[in-house]
């Protein structure tokens, strides 16, 4: 009776997994500590201040700068609900990750990655309506339709997420614990299953075709007008204010899809663990410190905004 009782306790008290990462390379997880860390740091500063400047300067209430303060947001959470455990894990010995801290991460790792493709389409449909319709710019994006499309982005990325998240998890591994990875994402928690998870992958390639291909369609559909629009343009000047207005938006754009892209179209049993890794760690630390960096470099307005803060904090001292 005894042995039996605990038998049925110790399946049903889940110990959690093990996040190999890169502990086989020692002398490596240093190195990318301090480098994560730093960039880490340099995401909070830079996105909590294109954050600060979109709500504190008049001429950034704009719906450019509401949706470029959502993708700010957004940053700050992927990275703070992903960071701090890679860098307990690649401090220290300890590698382990409770059950409920796997599924809270899979789940807004998923939801969040979720809501940055859908709101770089919303943005992308921003510019096209900014650079091909000026005159009606105003009036089409109106402030209750801004709102409503950064709704959209948020439920449509927390929805998916409330779909894949749990039949993931629920996946039988047969006692296995290590996951071959330094964060508990998708691919690498369906890769241990002992069971065929053929229909798991349909579903989350149908899931991701609306979440990661159907933006991506919308956003080149957006910018084939936009190209078209300002090559009709016949200003030398005006041309090139149209595309730094685009510009920054491209290359946030491509950094993100170009990664997410390899990561969740593609099969299980063809996924590469150490290239995986490798480019979670672009998109999870890179990507997110970048974007302000781009959006701030390549624009008018946001150093004009930030000139007039740090003027007026001088001015103040």
């Amino acid at each position: 009776m005894w042995p039996q009782v605990m038998e049925k306790d110790n399946t049903s008290s889940f110990e959690g997994f093990i996040l190999v990462g890169f502990s086989d390379r020692p002398q490596l997880e240093l190195i990318l500590f301090v480098i994560v860390l730093t960039f880490y740091l340099l995401t909070l500063l830079g996105n909590m201040t294109i954050i600060l400047l979109s709500a504190l300067d008049s001429q950034l209430h704009t719906p450019m700068y509401f949706f470029l303060a959502n993708l700010s947001f957004l940053d700050m959470c992927f990275t703070t609900g992903s960071i701090p455990q890679i860098l307990y894990n690649l401090w220290g010995p300890d590698k382990t990750i409770s059950y409920l801290g796997c599924a809270i991460q899979l789940y807004f790792v998923l939801a969040l990655g979720g809501v940055e493709c859908v709101l770089l389409a919303v943005m992308a449909f921003d510019r096209y309506a900014a650079v091909c319709k000026p005159l009606h710019y105003t009036v089409i994006m109106h402030p209750r339709l801004c709102g409503q499309l950064a709704s959209v982005a948020w439920l449509s990325g927390f929805g998916n997420s409330l779909i894949m998240a749990p039949q993931t998890l629920m996946l039988p591994r047969c006692g296995h614990r290590r996951v071959d990875h330094f964060l508990c994402e998708m691919p690498a928690l369906i890769g241990m299953a002992c069971v065929d998870t053929m229909n798991l992958e349909a579903l989350a390639f149908a899931l991701a075709i609306f979440i990661i291909l159907v933006p991506l369609i919308l956003i080149l559909i957006s910018y084939g007008y936009i190209a078209r629009a300002v090559l009709r343009i016949k200003s030398a000047a005006g041309r090139r204010k149209a595309f730094n207005t685009c510009s920054s938006h491209l290359i946030v754009v491509s950094l993100f899809y170009g990664t997410i892209i390899y990561m969740y179209l593609q099969p299980a049993n063809t996924y590469s663990q150490d290239q995986g890794k490798f480019l979670t760690l672009f998109y999870t630390i890179v990507t997110p410190s970048v974007n302000p960096l781009i959006y701030t470099l390549r624009n008018k307005d946001v150093k004009g905004a930030m000139k007039k803060m740090l003027g007026k904090g001088g001015a103040e001292i």
